[in-house]
């Protein structure tokens, strides 16, 4: 029973990887012809890290990231609002990581390889579509060298937010949705604040930033790879190039908004002025269907779930959609049963979170909330935005997405 993977980012990889340690067959298509180590920063929570222990890559993981102390939100004048620590400062079982996506789907690719060898993963295929059979499934392929078909047993789409099977599946869908934001994204190096370890988001609605170290400090000049994201709305009807990860701007297009923002213990017009390259990328999403499965295909990650970035949930549920689908074809078989056994789990879930992110569901809308009641005096945040609020605030998202202490650490690995 050989499966069949479209993609191989970080969802495709560690599929393959909990199959390898299934002992299933398995077969990775993906498109890049050459892998590289692109991307900026991302966060794995603690039930993703769980997982990735289990697959064997506590070393590893912890060789390329850092691990996330505390987690602030802060006024767009850079008074504190809302912190909490993170990952086992917060009691959690497991650290919460911060870590470079590039250097991350380069782990997992390197572990993957070393254990199953080159010939698991063909680069330089680019699936197309997908067509059920008697005996399975079969993919239509495009690659330099013109078409080809790949035959097995069971397709999983880890093919993004632009998945073709995802397509395939709901074809009236069109294309993502852009609610207006538009990110600018960069990496600089410079000395890490606060604690050394700490995730910080400061703003509002329309116009943020946020910033956090993914790499260990230098041990000679103490500095650190620290990723910043700087995010504006604009007028959704705003003509922009979507979805695309290598636009690579200067920072004209989007400084000035930020010119004020020395908070003292973060200069952030600093941050953006050191970065090495920046790139453009307006803030898209999915939404959310009513099914993943479809006879012996299914989805998972961003063909699933396309979300904001909020919450650190994005490459999480990722990691966990593959662990929650290993266990179904444990159970079920490699098979429909098991795909509809994954689905029934996870999207519920996922989509509730999706939405979320979008307004005020999603952990960063306490920044708004303080916007909006103090009216720019933030002197009146205590009256106006009480303490018990603010931690209720942050508790209802950690138990909408699963995440919460309790049930992450009375949970077992999934495999």
């Amino acid at each position: 029973m050989t499966v069949l993977i479209a993609g191989g980012g970080i969802a495709g990889l560690t599929m393959g990887l909990t199959l390898h340690q299934l002992r299933i067959p398995f077969h990775i298509f993906e498109s890049v012809s050459k892998p590289k180590p692109l991307g900026v920063g991302i966060n794995l929570q603690p039930p993703a890290v769980r997982e990735l222990y289990a697959l064997g890559l506590e070393s590893k993981l912890d060789r390329i990231g850092v691990q996330t102390r505390d987690y602030g939100f802060y006024t767009k004048t850079g008074l504190e609002i809302w912190t909490e620590p993170r990952g086992k400062h917060a009691g959690y079982n497991w650290p919460q990581y911060s870590v470079h996506r590039g250097k991350l789907q380069m782990m997992l690719l390197g572990a993957l390889v070393q254990r199953c060898g080159e010939e698991c993963i063909s680069f330089g295929n680019n699936v197309r579509s997908f067509t059920t059979t008697a005996s399975g499934v079969e993919l239509n392929i495009k690659t330099d060298n013109g078409l080809k078909v790949a035959e097995g047993d069971f397709l999983v789409a880890a093919d993004g937010i632009h998945s073709a099977i995802r397509a395939q599946l709901h074809p009236d869908e069109g294309a993502p949705v852009w609610g207006g934001a538009i990110m600018w994204r960069g990496t600089t190096i410079a000395e890490p604040f606060l604690t050394g370890a700490s995730m910080i988001l400061a703003g509002n609605n329309t116009q943020r930033f946020v910033c956090y170290p993914i790499s260990k400090p230098d041990p000679h000049s103490g500095k650190a790879v620290i990723n910043w994201i700087a995010e504006r709305t604009v007028d959704p009807n705003t003509h922009v190039e979507k979805e695309d990860w290598n636009r690579q701007v200067g920072s004209e297009r989007f400084r000035n908004d930020f010119k004020d923002w020395d908070f003292g213990w973060i200069n952030v017009p600093e941050l953006i002025d050191g970065a090495s390259a920046i790139f453009e990328y307006p803030m898209v999403d999915r939404e959310p269907v009513d099914f993943w499965t479809r006879d012996n295909t299914t989805l998972i990650g961003d063909a699933a779930h396309a979300t904001y970035p909020v919450g650190s949930s994005g490459a999480s549920q990722a990691l966990l959609d593959t662990r929650v689908l290993g266990a179904a074809f444990r159970e079920h078989g490699i098979n429909e049963k098991a795909a509809l056994a994954y689905e029934s789990e996870i999207r519920p879930m996922a989509n509730k979170v999706t939405l979320a992110n979008r307004g005020n569901g999603g952990p960063d809308a306490i920044m708004q909330m303080a916007e909006d009641r103090c009216k720019g005096d933030f002197s009146k945040l205590d009256e106006m935005l009480p303490m018990e609020e603010r931690e209720a605030h942050a508790l209802a998202f950690k138990k909408l997405a699963g995440i919460s202490v309790e049930v992450t650490n009375s949970s077992r690995n999934i495999l």
